[in-house]
C-alpha cells in the first residue's frame, strides 16, 4: 500500500512540474513605452554594458547591465552615453 501511495505522489509531482510554462532562454526582452515605465522596473535605466560611463549628470541609481534590453531602447538614450533612461 506505502508503494502505490509513493508512486502515486510522485506521479502527481512529476505532472504538476511539467504543466509549469518554461521561459526560452533566448525571449525576447520587454518593450517599454516610455522611460517612466522603464524606470519602475530598472530604477537607474539600462546601460550596454558594464564599462559605459553617465555623462549627463549625476545619477541617483546604478543603470542595469542589459544589452538586449538596451538595444531594444536605444532611442530613449537621449544623451548617447550607452545608458537609456538614467535616473
Amino acid at each position: 500500500m506505502k508503494k502505490i501511495g509513493a508512486v502515486l505522489t510522485a506521479t502527481v509531482l512529476a505532472l504538476g512540474v511539467a504543466t509549469i510554462p518554461a521561459q526560452p532562454a533566448d525571449a525576447a526582452p520587454s518593450k517599454f513605452k516610455n522611460c517612466t515605465m522603464l524606470n519602475q522596473t530598472y530604477k537607474g535605466g539600462v546601460a550596454k554594458n558594464a564599462i559605459v560611463r553617465n555623462i549627463g549628470g549625476k545619477t541617483k541609481y546604478a543603470p542595469t547591465v542589459n544589452a538586449a534590453i538596451y538595444n531594444a531602447h536605444t532611442k530613449m538614450d537621449r544623451d548617447k552615453d550607452g545608458i537609456a533612461c538614467e535616473r
